[in-house]
């Protein structure tokens, strides 16, 4: 085991299976930039070639077509987007097309196309470069859809759907990028569709997708002080997703609140608020808690901004409510301030 950060830890899993596999090539504006995607692609140009790292027009919908075509005939793609956003405008290929093409034939034919798409805010990027969409495309039948939080499952769940003979789409938190954490230095997988218990506690159940995990964990700590024992659970995968973590750790504690990076309604808090409900119902003490972004677009300006995205404050609010605690006294916390860190993508 060693340190490395989740940029690092995505580096390496793409070193390691782009050397493993020599069908494996990745692609996608802006991906030979001198800052590599915001480092996650430091040499793998000079290493693999032109031929296995290329750059691509300003054409989503194309490039993801290009990327099934590649798939279908033996190759295994990584379609690169700085932004989740702009995935909207291949839509197209991937309800109709990418989703849908091993199902038309039958399953002979294989759809191994990973699609990387980095989520989260920086200095007022609003509306058009803030959405994290996972729900959206964990709705689509077809697609498996993973947010790994640490740095040791950015590595396995990468080379996870690298592996994978399905399209998977990976969501990446820019503000992750700076975490650190141990990680094996040989290749390994993490399972897709299986969550993990990232701390345990006996009185709440939070579950959380992203950089929601650390903002759950960040209030778990201060309302230990208050002497309340929050479970973080991470799904990692939210398609196909496994609730039975998520089921059993609120049959323990009796009261769930959702931390989604993404809207509340139609959002991945409702499917597990309503899993969690249905199998948990004779057993909770209070009605789930969903937690997510302001029903707005994002907007641009610093304080709205702030009241846009949750964060740990609004947690632990928000459990002291439901347990009927007093508010407890946040002004001299920490509450993660990263645009501070971020400097763009190029």
């Amino acid at each position: 085991m060693r340190s490395r950060s989740y940029c690092e830890a995505l580096n390496e899993a793409l070193h390691q299976e782009m050397a493993r596999d020599p069908s494996t090539f990745v692609y996608g504006l802006g991906v030979p930039d001198r800052m590599s995607v915001f480092g996650s692609l430091v040499g793998i140009r000079e290493r693999f070639g032109p031929e296995r790292c290329f750059d691509t027009p300003l054409c989503e919908d194309t490039m993801t077509g290009f990327g099934l075509g590649a798939a279908i005939n033996g190759l295994r793609p990584i379609h690169v987007h700085i932004r989740v956003d702009f995935l909207l405008l291949a839509m197209n290929q991937l309800v109709n097309m990418v989703s849908t093409f091993s199902y038309s034939t039958g399953g002979r034919l294989k759809v191994p196309l990973v699609i990387r798409a980095v989520v989260g805010r920086g200095w007022g990027q609003g509306y058009q470069h803030s959405k994290s969409l996972h729900a959206l495309f964990a709705h689509i039948p077809g697609l498996k859809v993973v947010l790994p939080t640490t740095p040791r499952d950015a590595k396995g769940v990468l080379i996870a759907a690298i592996r994978d003979d399905n399209p998977v789409i990976v969501i990446e938190h820019r503000w992750l990028y700076w975490a650190t954490g141990e990680v094996p230095e040989e290749p390994y997988t993490v399972p897709l569709g299986e969550g993990q218990i990232l701390r345990r506690g006996s009185d709440l159940t939070i579950v959380a997708t992203s950089w929601m995990n650390v903002e759950a964990l960040k209030a778990a700590e201060i309302l230990q002080r208050a002497g309340v024992s929050v479970e973080v659970v991470d799904p990692r995968t939210i398609a196909p997703f496994d609730e039975r973590l998520a089921v059993e750790s609120v049959e323990r504690t009796g009261h769930c609140l959702v931390a989604d990076n993404d809207w509340t309604h139609c959002g991945f808090g409702a499917e597990v608020a309503a899993r969690v409900s249905e199998q948990c119902f004779g057993r909770l003490k209070s009605p789930v808690t969903r937690l997510g972004f302001a029903p707005t677009p994002c907007p641009t300006v610093r304080v709205l901004e702030n009241e846009f995205y949750p964060n740990a404050e609004d947690i632990v609010r928000a459990v002291e409510a439901k347990l009927g605690l007093a508010p407890s006294d946040l002004s001299g916390e920490d509450f993660y301030s990263h645009e501070r860190r971020f400097t763009g993508p190029f």
